[in-house]
């Protein structure tokens, strides 16, 4: 009995990684268009409205979820962790990609974004009590090296530090402890819950900010500003959470989180696509070796957490 129980742990244990793969795949393809999108929508809205618009319009469909599903209300203790999501991914992230974007480019954001899987590793350790074995370091750092080297080759690493690589550096910080907080989370309320949870507790800010912003410069923009605009609200800032955070949950914060490593490598396929940014051949490359580097990564086994609420 207790060999046939030991076999059924490790099972459940292995099928909660593959489907924490799965849903943190789904969420890094939905993030991966989030600067493209963002430089869109900033070429012709206030950055200050993008940034919280988007939250406003996800805390709206965040309440209907919510009341559809009949969720019951975090504990205090959870609202306090709430807020740190909040203070990550909602406000944080958003505002200060935004303000970047307005003189950079999201190929040369792409750049700075490439740190935020070690980030999100680093609190995945502080915040969620996560122990990554020596392996997972050393392939996280040759992820991260190759992908940088990747950026640098492709010309997007160009000039000195700016104001706007401060933004995105602050960007980073804050999305990584909203992530690994997060992801910790919903091991408790669930991934959708969690952002849900987190859009309201956020409304307070993002609600007159945005009405503010509005009244300061009224909103004009074509249909392609106002679709970009659509897609960080739907996708970015609500659905995308929805798998990222169960992702995290159910795989490992520090693990799930180094598919991230694909994530700037798609941030400019999607920068080609969608503004004209020149991408290179040695995509492909790179796009090998951080798929290889991703792969070494899921060999190693750190210590998780258990998930309590799915």
């Amino acid at each position: 009995m207790r060999g046939q129980s030991s076999a059924t742990v490790k099972t459940t244990v292995t099928a909660d990684r593959v489907v924490g793969l799965v849903l943190g795949a789904l969420g890094v393809l939905a993030f991966s268009m989030s600067l493209p999108a963002t430089r869109v929508a900033v070429r012709q809205l206030d950055p200050w409205f993008v940034a919280f618009g988007r939250a406003v319009g996800a805390a709206l469909l965040a309440w209907a979820y919510l009341r559809a599903t009949g969720a019951p209300r975090p504990t205090p203790g959870q609202w306090r962790r709430l807020s740190i999501v909040a203070l990550g991914v909602v406000v944080g992230f958003p505002l200060f990609t935004s303000l970047a974007l307005v003189t950079q480019t999201s190929a040369h954001g792409a750049v700075v974004i490439t740190v935020l899987p070690a980030m999100t590793a680093v609190f995945a350790v502080l915040r969620a009590g996560e122990r990554p074995p020596p392996l997972f370091w050393v392939a996280s750092a040759a992820g991260l090296l190759a992908v940088l080297g990747f950026l640098a080759a492709s010309g997007a690493v160009q000039g000195a530090l700016s104001l706007a690589d401060l933004f995105l550096l602050a960007a980073v910080v804050l999305c990584g402890l909203g992530y690994a907080e997060g992801g910790a989370l919903a091991r408790e309320l669930g991934g959708a819950r969690t952002i849900c949870w987190a859009l309201l507790l956020s409304l307070p800010v993002t609600g007159p900010v945005t009405v503010v912003a509005a009244l300061a410069d009224p909103p004009h923009a074509d249909t392609v500003a106002w679709s970009a605009f659509g897609y960080l609200a739907l996708v970015s800032m609500f659905l995308g959470f929805f798998a990222w955070y169960a992702g995290l949950a159910r795989g490992g914060i520090a693990q799930v989180g180094q598919i991230q490593l694909a994530q700037p490598v798609l941030t400019l396929v999607w920068s080609a696509l969608l503004l004209g940014e020149t991408v290179t051949p040695a995509s492909i490359g790179a796009a090998l070796v951080v798929l290889a580097c991703v792969v070494l990564i899921q060999h190693t086994r750190p210590r998780v957490p258990a998930v309590v609420g799915r």
